[in-house]
């Protein structure tokens, strides 16, 4: 059985660092949240603002890294209490985004919504990053909101 635990942003960040396929640690957050199993964090949420500037209105959140151990139901179980703690917090709508190449079903069952396609493979401009931070393929934008859900 999964236990909703409180987490620093440095303890959840050193999780995704563990464990994380192929994103680093974030610089923020507005929260973070962990999953236990009794004995140990099995999974850690980060929700901070949108990346995206355009979806950055101040109703919207973004779970920006989500990462588990591999335990069974998990990542499922993070996503709704993401939802339920930005609800709570009066926000109206949490947004994240995966790779193409991964499945959705986590998101799917807690409710989520896909809303396509969107971004591109990669940085551009004069803040792009001289190497990949994650692998250069489309990502997939789930959300649930407020009426939504």
């Amino acid at each position: 059985m999964l236990e909703l635990v409180p987490i620093t942003l440095k303890e959840a960040n050193a999780f995704v660092e563990r464990y994380h396929r192929h994103h680093k640690p974030v610089v923020g957050h507005k929260f973070s949240i962990a999953a236990s199993d009794g004995e140990k964090i099995v999974g850690v949420a980060i929700v901070g603002r949108p990346v995206s500037r355009y979806l950055d209105n101040g109703l919207t959140l973004e779970v920006n890294r989500l990462c588990t151990d591999g335990t069974r139901n998990a990542c499922s179980f993070l996503y709704s209490a993401a939802w339920r703690a930005a609800r709570n917090l009066g926000y109206k709508k949490l947004i994240t985004y995966i790779l193409a190449s991964e499945t959705g079903s986590s998101l799917k069952a807690a409710g989520w919504k896909c809303v396509g396609e969107c971004g591109g493979k990669r940085w551009n401009g004069r803040s792009a990053p001289k190497v990949d931070l994650y692998p250069a393929q489309m990502k997939l934008r789930f959300e649930v909101e407020k009426g939504g859900e």
